[in-house]
């Protein structure tokens, strides 16, 4: 279906696309409205409404989840907030600006202080991140919807 809709954008229909599934507006939306319980309250571009979240997300996943708090006592001042920690999985999630170069200073002092890892990840907010933020709870437990309004037959 989304083959579809990119070939009918492509060819210049103009076409309004309401959907719950946030990567799906992601993909094929030049411009969104965020509405929840009716009301509207964000408009733009993905990227414009991400921006909106801030940055980038670090994540890590410790291999002992003995060093979790360890590791939140060293990546925690490379952050723009809180950690988010999930003590289940040994990960951690800090909201990070600065990109790669967060990545490596991270891994830098995870790497002096002997601290394990079973994964490691540098990712944008994506479009469920934005709708969390926005309204307090995610898309699936709501009644709102996002909508992505292809403009003129402008693919993104």
């Amino acid at each position: 279906m989304w083959e579809v809709i990119q070939q009918l954008v492509a060819g210049g229909t103009s076409l309004l696309l309401t959907t719950q599934y946030l990567e799906e507006a992601d993909v094929l939306a030049d411009n969104i409205v965020v509405i929840d319980h009716g009301k509207v309250i964000a408009e733009g571009t993905a990227d414009q409404l991400k921006a909106q979240v801030g940055g980038e997300r670090l994540e890590i996943t410790v291999a002992d989840a003995s060093q979790l708090s360890a590791a939140v006592a060293l990546l925690e001042p490379l952050g723009v907030g809180k950690a988010v920690l999930d003590e289940h999985r040994h990960c951690l999630i800090i909201p990070v600006s600065g990109g790669a170069t967060v990545l490596t200073d991270a891994l830098r002092r995870l790497d002096s202080a002997r601290i394990a890892l079973d994964d490691v990840g540098l990712r944008r907010p994506t479009l469920d991140d934005v709708f969390l933020a926005l309204t307090g709870h995610g898309a699936a437990q709501s009644n709102s919807s996002l909508t992505g309004d292809q403009v003129h037959g402008e693919p993104k």
